[in-house]
Formats: C-alpha cells, sequence, structure tokens
C-alpha cells in the first residue's frame, strides 16, 4: 500500500514543484521579467522577456586640444522607456593609442585599463586618470565621461559600458588630439633607434609616437618623407607624396611605404612623433649669438627653458610661428619655424628648416618656451 501510495505521490509532486516554479517566472532582483526552460542538454537558458536596455554615443570620434577639458559623449536608455528609474553600474575603460612599451610585442597594448566605474552617486577613478575624471549627467540617462586637463598620453578608444542586472550594453568612442607629425632622427644619423629608444626619443621632445592615423592625415595635408620610421604599433612606414626612385620607385602611387611589424629590440629606424598643442608660448629669444650652453642658460633667465622640437613644431603647426631665424633647441639641433616662404628662408614650402645638430660651440640665437 506504501509502494502504491509513493507511485502516485511522485507525479503529483512533480506537477506541483513545476506549477511552482513557472508562477514564481524568475523575477530578476532588477525588475527584468526572465523565463528560465531547461534545453535539451539539460543546461539553464533564459529568455529575455521584457525592457531592452540601449548605449549610444553621437560622435565616434572626438578631437581635443591638449590641456583643455573634454567630455566624451554616452547615453543609454530602455525600450519601452521605464516608469520608474532604476540603479545602473557604468564602467568607462580605455585601450591606449600609443601603443606598448614591450620590447618585443605589442599584445600588452591591446588590453582595456580600468577608468572609472560608477553606480549611483558614488564613483572611483583609476591610475592617470585619478582625480581627472567624472559623469557629466546632464540628462537623465547622460553617463558622458568629462576628462579634465587633458594629457598627451590620454588618446586611444574608450568603451563606455552600462550593466543593469543580466543586461550589458557598450558603446566606444575614439579620442585624438589636435596636433602635427614630424620625422625625427637620431643625433648618430639616420636609422638609429630601436622601437623602445624611438618612443623615447619623441617622449624627450614634448612628443610620443605617432599613430598610423595620425601619419596618414600628415601625408593627407602633405607630409612627404623618405626615410622610414617607427610608429606607436610597432609598425615602420613612411609617406610619400611625390613617388620616386628611392622612395618605393615611380610605379608605386603616392601613399604610406609600409615595412609592416619590425622586431621591436633588433631593428633599427627612425622615428615618426606627434607633437599635440602647447599650454605654453615658444619664442625666439632677442639675444647676442650664443653658444649651446649660453643659449640655455639665457632662456632660464628669462623665465623659461630652451625649447624642444616637438614644442617648435607644435609652435608651427598649430600657432603659426614664423621666424626666419635659426637657433638652438634643447636636443642641440638648430632649425627655425616658416609658415610663410620666402626669399632666403628656405624652400619654397612651409616647414621647420633643420641645420642639424651642431658642435656645441657655434654661436646661434635660441627658441625658448615657457
Amino acid at each position: 500500500m506504501a509502494m502504491l501510495n509513493l507511485h502516485i505521490l511522485i507525479p503529483v509532486l512533480a506537477q506541483w514543484l513545476t506549477l511552482l516554479t513557472s508562477c514564481q517566472a524568475a523575477r530578476y532582483n532588477n525588475g527584468f521579467f526572465y523565463h528560465d526552460l531547461m534545453n535539451g542538454n539539460g543546461n539553464g537558458e533564459i529568455y529575455f522577456n521584457g525592457v531592452r536596455l540601449h548605449v549610444e554615443s553621437p560622435n565616434s570620434l572626438v578631437s581635443a586640444a591638449r590641456g583643455s577639458n573634454v567630455t566624451l559623449p554616452c547615453y543609454y536608455r530602455y525600450e519601452p522607456e521605464l516608469s520608474i528609474p532604476r540603479t545602473t553600474r557604468v564602467k568607462w575603460s580605455w585601450i591606449p593609442a600609443n601603443g606598448g612599451s614591450s620590447a618585443i610585442a605589442p599584445s600588452s597594448s591591446s588590453r582595456e585599463t580600468e577608468v572609472m566605474v560608477a553606480m549611483g552617486n558614488r564613483h572611483r577613478s583609476y591610475g592617470s586618470f585619478r582625480g581627472r575624471v567624472r559623469l557629466r549627467r546632464a540628462a537623465p540617462g547622460d553617463m558622458s565621461l568629462v576628462i579634465s586637463e587633458l594629457h598627451l598620453h590620454d588618446t586611444g578608444r574608450y568603451r563606455c559600458e552600462v550593466i543593469d542586472g543580466l543586461e550589458d550594453e557598450s558603446v566606444t568612442v575614439d579620442l585624438e588630439l589636435r596636433g602635427v607629425v614630424f620625422p625625427y632622427f637620431s643625433q648618430n644619423g639616420r636609422y638609429h633607434f630601436n622601437f623602445l629608444e624611438a618612443q623615447q626619443a619623441c617622449e624627450r621632445q614634448d612628443a610620443t609616437l605617432a599613430t598610423f592615423e595620425q601619419l596618414f592625415t600628415a601625408w593627407e595635408e602633405g607630409l612627404d618623407w623618405c626615410n622610414a620610421g617607427w610608429l606607436a604599433d610597432g609598425t615602420v612606414q613612411y609617406p610619400i607624396t611625390i613617388p620616386r626612385e628611392g622612395c618605393g620607385g615611380t610605379d608605386l602611387s603616392a601613399g604610406l611605404r609600409s615595412y609592416g611589424q619590425r622586431h621591436r629590440l633588433f631593428h633599427r629606424f627612425d622615428a615618426f612623433c606627434f607633437a599635440a598643442s602647447l599650454k605654453g608660448t615658444v619664442y625666439f629669444l632677442h639675444t647676442n649669438k650664443l653658444n649651446f650652453t649660453e643659449a640655455v642658460q639665457a632662456c632660464i633667465k628669462d623665465g623659461g627653458q630652451i625649447a624642444k622640437v616637438g614644442q617648435l613644431y607644435a609652435a608651427w603647426g598649430l600657432m603659426g610661428l614664423d621666424r626666419c631665424d635659426a637657433g638652438w633647441l634643447a636636443d642641440r639641433s638648430v632649425r627655425y619655424p616658416i609658415v610663410k616662404p620666402r626669399p632666403n628662408c628656405g624652400p619654397s614650402e612651409p616647414g621647420i628648416r633643420n641645420f642639424g645638430f651642431l658642435p656645441e660651440d657655434h654661436k646661434y640665437n635660441v627658441y625658448c618656451y615657457r
């Protein structure tokens, strides 16, 4: 008799448990409704049956000046709209545009790093962004990232990720700085930098290794240079606007000539650097001609410092500095900037005229920065 009752009760209990599960139809604690079914393999599979989260940005590319404040737009909304606001978690992360410092491979540079996370009125920022970032929150659903005092190394791809329970949507925004690309080579001559040395050479001149996109833009604007240089992604390339022998040949059309990825430690080339907007001013110091040591001291005495190559390029390319007088720079080179070509001021095209690296006892004026 007990055995008979057990056979009757088991199906009844199974039906009761199924009914109880379906009646409680998995209300997730964020207000979403889900229906949990069993697939053929016996694994739990959740089907969404309710409100949809959307994350959007009206601008996929934002350009800004170094030292300025910039806003990266990001908005979220629900479809259909909610009658009661819901707490969400927001995470901003970032992939730098300036490449990794690895001597061998760039793999580490492709990893996203956290910029800030926020939930409700609480937020936390990380690394070099600490204290420089906040959410704009100008309207409901506005999770735009505001970055203060934009740094030279802040460029790259930013991801805005909004998380609401099991819903997780994101959008990316690229941030670039307005600036100018210039070729740079060692005091020892052509093709002396490995990748890390090229990075360091650009940084010493208040610049960074240029990205492919920055070099491509410079080529579109007329940059023509027949020596190959490192870029931030570990490739080696050079821009040609007028095809010619010795620069890829006349059979190739104008464009960027690429050597592809090179070994970051063993291969040696020049560098293409990127100089962004200046917070200060580059100026020509009116004084008697000086040797290099005297030039350094003259800028300090005047309340500044001897200008770096990247600063001179930024002043020429972005601020219109035009001066037909050769002067010392911090790397012991002698150069001068020409915006409006004219007789006795070099070639017929605008540019930075370069006398090269000269002995320190030679006499010239000086360009200072303050």
